[in-house]
């Protein structure tokens, strides 16, 4: 059995009103500033409760691209973690960190009073381990 040919296969025409999002290559600010490493399961856990999950996930996607130097679409949620101080923009190239920061205590009253507490016990869990 064949299938039927789609409609239009041959073009696709985007929408009108489909803007292409650009290229860009973040850059590493290799601060030596404290945080969470890419895979630490708090970063999920944290910055997706401040955040949201798409955001998270831009953030890991562009600090990977900045430590493995490669081109990524622009990122959706950019002013999200933008305002969040989780990456910086001068105009021209946007900078991330080679770990995930910590929260701040600005942040961290914005969780909820459970993950609230637990946040904080992983900050401490930190501390002592140091």
């Amino acid at each position: 059995m064949v299938a039927a040919p789609v409609p239009c296969a041959e073009e696709v025409i985007p929408r009108p009103t489909a803007v292409e999002r650009p290229w860009i290559v973040p850059r590493l600010l290799d601060d030596g500033r404290p945080g969470h490493d890419l895979d630490d399961p708090a970063v999920r856990r944290f910055w997706t409760a401040l955040v949201g999950p798409g955001a998270t996930a831009d953030l890991l996607r562009m600090t990977r691209a900045a430590v493995t130097r490669r081109p990524i679409r622009e990122p959706r949620h950019r002013w999200a973690l933008l305002r969040e101080q989780a990456i910086w923009w001068d105009g021209a190239d946007l900078w991330v960190h080679r770990r995930i920061p910590y929260l701040v205590e600005w942040q961290v009253r914005r969780l909820r009073p459970a993950l609230r507490a637990e946040y904080r016990l992983v900050l401490e869990r930190l501390a002592d381990a140091a």
